[in-house]
């Protein structure tokens, strides 16, 4: 099995391919070879040793494209490493306490025996597309929240984990 990490998201408004970017980077940083990828790039997950998957929080789910992707490669996924990430939440309360996945991310999670799941906030920002998105911007409920050393700190935790013996 390859060494190479597989970074894949679903996003809306490229919050969470920025996550994404920053965990393949780190990764990078650790020794590992990673690469961010939408999940519409991605064929076939047989290259990879281990996959990170994130997908965009909205209205409590889980984004369509990370939920096709998992359905899509749920049995060349149980056979590596696998750590899932969500992001949205508009306040602090990612950076306060761990957040349970939402209903979608727990699927994945059973569908992949994934290692761990974590929640991060997310940003909001004007010109973000959808309807909802422009109506909680007009209500001033908008911004960025995402706790950028966090997302590092749990990237490096997953590459240590990776780097064990018994990782990949």
């Amino acid at each position: 099995m390859s060494g190479s990490v597989l970074v894949t998201y679903g996003t809306k408004n490229g919050s969470t391919a920025e996550i994404a970017d920053l965990i393949a980077s780190v990764l990078r940083d650790e020794g590992l070879e990673a690469r961010a990828r939408p999940p519409s790039e991605v064929t076939d997950v047989a290259p990879y040793g281990a996959v990170v998957i994130g997908g965009a929080l909205y209205m409590g789910r889980w984004h369509r494209d990370a939920r096709r992707f998992v359905r899509r490669h749920r049995r060349a996924l149980r056979e590596r490493p696998v750590w899932l990430f969500s992001s949205g939440p508009l306040d602090p309360s990612a950076s306060e306490r761990e957040i349970p996945p939402v209903p979608g991310a727990r699927r994945a999670q059973r569908r992949t025996d994934a290692r761990g799941h974590v929640t991060f906030g997310g940003r909001l920002q004007a010109g973000a597309k959808g309807r909802m998105a422009k109506a909680i911007l007009d209500e001033d409920r908008g911004g960025d929240f995402r706790d950028l050393p966090r997302v590092a700190e749990w990237a490096a935790r997953v590459a240590a984990e990776i780097r064990a013996p018994e990782g990949l």
